[in-house]
């Protein structure tokens, strides 16, 4: 029997296989799903996959009750297994299997693709990928990652409460569209990097949602999180119910790695909407987000020693500042070299 968004999903898993991940004839193609997420997702894209000359597997699997490494116990390791041995890695789980050991060993072999969309249920797929202008996309999303790699000191706020200033290291700047060269790859419409660690000072208020994986997984925050960094670790965290309960989250994971801010990110996917998500969330029009704990390698930064787990927050409508020119205020786009584009993507 048809479902809703037949027709968009083809086009989104198309967009997957063919415009993102360029999978090629011959290469080994996995993707995994666990048992939370819808298998028609998985399904579509595999078929897609398997009519261009892939080699398709679809790895379905128990949900584990939490992200990356803190879940391996639960799975088996014949998933751990191949993971590495793929050409492209298609993650759609519901409980992430990012950053989990297989990820790390994958994502420094020099050959899987790895494409995140974890989470990601048919009506965000439609809206995040399927409905996109993405040669459009590309466009913009390649100049902001030109001016941010421009700058030297950065600074964000909101009007939540967020002010936090750091400096840019010689380090990649993530644009995530493509995901057709080895190493990580994540939803289209998300521009990430990871500041010089110890020139991150301020205060940082999510006021969009939080997600840490089964417990710590909040979704959309009814009320503000506050936490006061100091070079690049949280030192204090304040707020209501939302800010106990990861404190307490924290507390229990009994890692100091966890309190190290990772990375940052813009949000520029026009059909992104706050759902409680966060492959989704971190994408919202005007967003920035950051994330704790562990950092991946593509961010070229200097946490070493990987963390147990990782966490991202949403902070809305953000004004960000490169160097002594304004990128974005209060969520929307006001830098004279994007503004026509964004008014194209439709966020004028």
């Amino acid at each position: 029997m048809a479902k809703a968004y037949e027709f968009e999903l083809g086009r989104a898993a198309y967009v997957v296989v063919v415009e993102m991940c360029r999978v090629k004839k011959g290469e080994t193609v996995l993707i995994t799903i666990d048992s939370a997420m819808d298998f028609k997702i998985a399904e579509e894209i595999a078929k897609v996959a398997q009519a261009v000359g892939g080699k398709v597997m679809v790895a379905w699997h128990t949900t584990p009750s939490g992200y990356g490494a803190v879940a391996e116990s639960y799975l088996p390791k014949t998933l751990n297994a191949c993971i590495p041995e793929s050409d492209v890695w298609i993650e759609l789980n519901d409980q992430w299997l990012l950053y989990n050991s297989a990820w790390d060993k994958a994502m420094s072999n020099g050959k899987t693709r790895y494409l995140f969309l974890g989470g990601m249920a048919v009506e965000r797929i439609v809206r995040c990928i399927a409905r996109l202008d993405i040669d459009l996309q590309d466009k913009f999303q390649d100049k902001v990652v030109e001016l941010t790699k421009k700058a030297k000191k950065m600074r964000i706020t909101t009007t939540a409460g967020t002010d936090v200033s750091f400096d840019n290291a010689d380090r990649p700047v993530t644009n995530e569209l493509r995901a057709d060269t080895p190493g990580a790859h994540f939803l289209v419409g998300q521009i990430g990097w990871a500041p010089l660690e110890k020139s991150i000072n301020g205060k940082i208020v999510f006021d969009g949602s939080f997600s840490g994986g089964g417990k710590a997984d909040l979704g959309i925050l009814a009320h503000p999180v506050e936490l006061i960094v100091k070079e690049g670790i949280v030192v204090e965290i304040n707020g209501k119910g939302e800010a106990t309960a990861i404190k307490n989250w924290l507390e229990g994971l009994n890692d100091p790695g966890m309190y190290k801010l990772a990375h940052v990110c813009y949000g520029f996917n026009p059909g992104a909407v706050l759902t409680g998500l966060c492959t989704e969330d971190e994408r919202v029009w005007g967003s920035t987000e950051w994330g704790l704990g562990h950092q991946g390698p593509m961010f070229k930064g200097a946490l070493k020693e990987p963390a147990c787990s990782h966490a991202d927050g949403i902070c809305l409508n953000s004004t960000v500042w490169a160097d002594d020119k304004m990128i974005t205020e209060n969520g929307k786009v006001v830098h004279p070299e994007l503004i026509e584009m964004a008014k194209a993507m439709g966020k004028g």
